[in-house]
């Protein structure tokens, strides 16, 4: 493997990881309703004998900042999607309409709050993790071209600190979004 290409692939390894992390990110409650809180449910279907994502189910709305709609492309599932909001613990009571559900979203209080920054602490230490792994395949990389001579001493130092480079910006980026996250479910 060429060094190009192994900094290309750590770069790809860390970006994916970030992504996840935005992914994370919009599961975790702010005081406003969006789709992406609940799309990722998984609903035991008893018609289908299966379990299915939310978002495979049914149309996901937010006609009103505080409020969710959920309209089951198969009425029947309406129950199956009741329990499946229910059983996921996300402190929603959603009221079954028959064709359709409503999520209305509860004022988020402090304690409330802070349990989100906690999470959103946890999810992010975890992509720092990752990204820390990212740059040890990548040191691990420099080693072996240059166990099999595809880099010289000198310029598998160049190498490195590239790896450190590329892991000092995804780093940086991680904690600014997470300060921003932070900073979305404290405000009131």
């Amino acid at each position: 493997m060429e060094p190009k290409e192994a900094l290309a692939e750590i770069e790809m390894a860390m970006e994916s990881a970030v992504e996840h992390m935005s992914t994370e990110f919009s599961s975790v409650r702010t005081g406003k309703a969006s789709p992406s809180l609940v799309e990722n449910v998984m609903v035991d279907v008893k018609a289908y004998g299966t379990k299915m994502k939310l978002r495979d189910l049914a149309i996901i709305s937010t006609p009103e900042p505080r409020q969710i709609v959920i309209q089951p492309h198969d009425p029947s599932t309406a129950d199956d999607i009741d329990r499946g909001i229910r059983e996921a613990q996300l402190g929603f009571n959603p009221v079954n309409e028959g064709k359709l559900l409503r999520l209305p979203i509860p004022e988020l209080n402090e304690e409330r709050r802070q349990e989100m920054v906690k999470r959103v602490r946890t999810i992010s230490e975890d992509i720092k993790i990752r990204v820390r792994g990212c740059r040890k395949d990548g040191m691990d990389m420099g080693k072996k071209m240059k166990d099999s001579n595809v880099l010289t001493e000198d310029s598998l130092h160049d190498y490195e600190v590239q790896v450190q480079e590329l892991t000092d910006t995804f780093g940086k980026k991680v904690e600014e979004e997470s300060v921003a996250k932070e900073k979305e479910v404290m405000t009131v």
